[in-house]
């Protein structure tokens, strides 16, 4: 069977037929994320990615099951309001509405909903693997190993930049920023860094200005912003450029980069390592990886969305991807086959190349999709991918280590287990 994306095929050469679907009973998609809040940014723009990639499937008949053609629709609801009503509309879309798949961030807006969805053998696909856990069987990483990937710019700058070994990081103290925290320290542990200064801060806090003096107190090489969400992750990199930085920063992403650029300078940018590339580097415009083409979305996105291009824009589509190609082999949208359909043989291609099921080492349970991830910086106003550095290498190298840093911020999967079931929403009467 072709590798290609069932997706990318159709709009590329438009050559299946248009096979109507109208009166067949639609395929539905759930999407719990936050739409509002500090984590829109993590959302919003990957509802987006979706809707292009509902788009190009409906267009030519709709998705293909036992012989049938149905359309695609995808069911949103922000998880960032209430935590009851996110349960309530989960219970809809798996009761009512008979999802096939639920999309979602993951982390602290997600966790009501998590006990419900597995009790009833749901199929989650999660951003985030720090969600996986023995008890949640059904619930996979397959598009992002975040923050394991971050492992792979620290390995890249310790290379290029030798010289730049005193490192400052700061962190937020969520569900994202502390595994993203565990995963810098051992990778700078690693590489021989040393850490001048670590800030830990509460999610909702805006004192980026304050955030950076103290860590340039310390007169780092290096200024780690680790997993911050995109609005502080823009003010963090404004404030130092103010306070006259002159070291290398690194980060997970860098969405809206141009407009950094614009607040800061080119130069200044230029010393900027991330791991999110634009799908039009030339990089990947050559390798046969499953979500082929990926120009072709990039550009269909950019003239749907002109400047909303961020980490997550290509994330949940490219879950969609993997999940159709399953859905071929299965011939069946029941999620248990479907599973079985994409973990067959340990190993399924990914956005970046081949990827291997892993994690029982951190997560108690083999269900994030791990291989290669991109490590990208800025060059003359466009970010482009530098190097591809192998997640599992460093993981089978510094596992355990990994574990250590994992459990000193309270982040290790029976940990989190712990904490999670104090946490939990019932289910309405």
């Amino acid at each position: 069977m072709s590798t290609s994306s069932f997706a990318q095929r159709l709009a590329v050469t438009g050559s299946l037929p248009r096979l109507g679907a109208k009166n067949r009973a639609p395929i539905r998609i759930g999407f719990l994320v936050p739409l509002s809040g500090n984590e829109e940014y993590w959302g919003r723009p990957g509802l987006d990615g979706c809707r292009i990639w509902t788009d190009w499937i409906n267009d030519r008949g709709g998705l293909m099951v036992a012989g049938k053609r149905h359309r695609v629709e995808v069911i949103a609801h922000d998880t960032a309001p209430d935590p009851v009503a996110t349960l309530e509309a989960a219970r809809e879309m798996v009761e009512r509405q008979r999802v096939r798949l639920i999309l979602t961030l993951g982390g602290d807006s997600f966790a009501p909903v998590l006990h419900y969805l597995m009790e009833r053998r749901v199929l989650v696909a999660t951003l985030l693997p720090s969600d996986l856990s023995p008890d949640t069987p059904y619930l996979i990483a397959p598009a992002e190993v975040h923050p394991l990937f971050n492992v792979t710019g620290v390995n890249w700058l310790a290379r290029t930049q030798p010289q730049a070994r005193r490192v400052s990081v700061c962190s937020q103290t969520d569900s994202l920023g502390l595994p993203s925290l565990a995963v810098y320290r051992a990778a700078f542990e690693t590489t021989g860094h040393q850490v001048v200064k670590e800030i830990r801060y509460a999610p909702d806090t805006t004192e980026a200005g304050a955030i950076v003096a103290a860590m340039l107190a310390e007169k780092p090489d290096v200024l780690c912003w680790c997993s911050s969400a995109p609005p502080m992750m823009q003010a963090l990199t404004e404030a130092a450029y103010a306070q006259g930085f002159g070291g290398q920063i690194l980060a997970c992403t860098a969405d809206n980069y141009p407009r950094m650029i614009a607040r800061t300078s080119p130069d200044f940018m230029e010393r900027y390592t991330f791991q999110f590339p634009d799908f039009d580097d030339p990089k990947l415009a050559d390798m046969a990886f499953f979500f082929r083409r990926p120009n072709a979305f990039f550009d269909a996105y950019n003239a749907r969305f002109p400047g909303e291009w961020s980490a997550v824009s290509w994330e949940y589509a490219s879950v969609l991807d993997l999940w159709h190609n399953a859905v071929q082999i299965a011939d069946t949208t029941e999620p248990v086959s479907v599973l079985a359909a994409m973990k067959r043989g340990r190993q399924m291609t990914h956005a970046f190349g081949p990827a291997r099921w892993w994690g029982e080492e951190i997560f108690g349970i083999d269900n994030a999709l791990v291989g290669d991830w991109p490590v990208v910086a800025i060059r003359q106003g466009r970010a482009r991918i530098m190097e591809f550095g192998s997640v599992l290498d460093w993981l089978e190298r510094n596992g355990q280590l990994l574990q250590r840093h994992l459990e000193e911020l309270g982040q290790m999967w029976h940990q989190r287990l712990a904490s999670r079931s104090g946490g939990r929403v019932s289910p309405p009467a």
